[in-house]
Formats: structure tokens, sequence, C-alpha cells
């Protein structure tokens, strides 16, 4: 058997898997996450849920390859309902998407997470989201990650059950990463704040209608917020 090599995103999701958790990876593409836990001993079973027939087929075929179709089970269904009752799923990962549709698939499928202790999020983009999504559903954040990859930076987010409340700030940085502020944190606001700004400064020439004073306003406020965020 050989050890498959993640990326080091998804390693950094495997690094917060409790070792013999039980497993669904959604949009597990190829299943590489599933097979990893499986192979170093973390995890002895895992579900790998695809919605895409491309990819589930892919997942497929690799968890076959790899001699891991007894102990991964690969589903083709929507977000969550690839969760079944008898699988005793505890933790759930999900990577690779925006943060919008990560808590668009935890809202449609939330009555699969009554089991689940542990959800592990990886956000390409608009990680505010999933937190949002966590405080009205009573999870709260137990750890959170930042790092640098071919040049796009990621968030980790790990939710546990219980009910926590986060100012506007925390919510769109994350109340653990605020804490820490590693140079990869730094790097990101930096970035979204040249961005807001040029963004702020194209709309000033635009024609005033309510969208646009609309999204003015919320440029305005993220600029003000993350400028307090990058103060020495």
């Amino acid at each position: 058997m050989k050890t498959v090599r993640l990326s080091n995103r998804l390693a950094a999701v495997a690094s917060f898997v409790d070792a013999g958790a039980v497993v669904a990876d959604i949009g597990s593409d190829h299943a590489y996450l599933p097979c990893f836990l499986i192979h170093t001993g973390k995890v002895q079973k895992a579900i790998a849920g695809e919605v895409v027939k491309g990819p589930y087929e892919f997942a497929v075929k690799n968890v076959r390859r790899e001699g891991l179709s007894d102990r991964v089970t690969v589903r083709m269904a929507d977000g969550l309902f690839a969760i079944e009752e008898n699988d005793a799923v505890d933790t759930v990962t999900i990577a690779g998407m925006g943060g919008p549709l990560i808590a668009n698939i935890l809202q449609s499928g939330k009555a699969c997470l009554a089991h689940v202790k542990r959800i592990i999020a990886q956000p390409n983009i608009y990680a505010k989201a999933i937190r949002e999504w966590a405080v009205l559903n009573d999870w709260t954040i137990i750890e959170e990650d930042i790092l640098k990859e071919d040049g796009k930076i990621y968030e980790i987010l790990v939710l546990e059950k219980g009910s926590a409340t986060y100012d506007e700030m925390e919510l769109l940085v994350g109340p653990r990463l605020l804490v820490t502020k590693s140079a990869v944190f730094l790097e990101k606001w930096k970035r979204e704040l040249t961005e807001w700004n040029r963004v702020l400064a194209s709309l000033e020439s635009a024609e005033e209608t309510e969208a646009i004073k609309t999204k003015k306003e919320q440029l305005t406020a993220y600029i003000e917020l993350v400028g307090k965020v990058l103060e020495p």
C-alpha cells in the first residue's frame, strides 16, 4: 500500500481529525483525504461523498487502486446526504469550496449532523459565511489555521457543538486567527484591504443607486475593521 501525498492545505485539514474518528469527506473529489487518513492509521473507516459524476467515478477508481474499498465508502450524493445513520460518522470534512457554499451544504443537510462532533471546513474564500452559520446553529470555533500554498491563502475552521458569539471583526477575520495574527494572516488582510480600497475608489464615479450605496457602506465598514486589525 502506498501513502497518498496530500497538498499542504489538505494535510492541515487532516491534522485536525482526531485519531479513531469516523470521517465523512464531503466534496471528496479523488478521495485523497480519506485514503490518506486510512493509510496513515489515523482512522479505520471513512465516507467519501461526491455530487458530480466525474469526480465520483475518479474517487471510486482511486479508492480501488489504493486497496481501500472495504474501508472507504464512496457515495454519489448531495452534500451531507452522503452520510447514512449506520455509518456512525462523528467528523465531517469539507474542503476546497467557497465559504457560502460550505455554509449552504451544512444548512441543507444539518439533520445529518445529529451525531457529528466535529466539522473541519476549509473554504477557499469568504470564511465569514461559515462563522455566521456556526453562531446561528450552536457550533463554536475551537481552532483555526491559515496557510499559503502556491500563492493562494487558505483558512481552516474547526467547529464543535456549543453556543458562542463573535463580534463583527471576529466573524470577518476569525476569532482564533485574530489572537495569533500570523504573517500569512497579515498578508491576507493587507491584500484584502488594498482590493477593497481599489473597488471603493472605482465606485465613487458610479451612479449612486441603492445597490452601489449599500456596497460602499459595506466596503467602508470592512476597511475600518481590517484597518484596526492591522494596527501595530
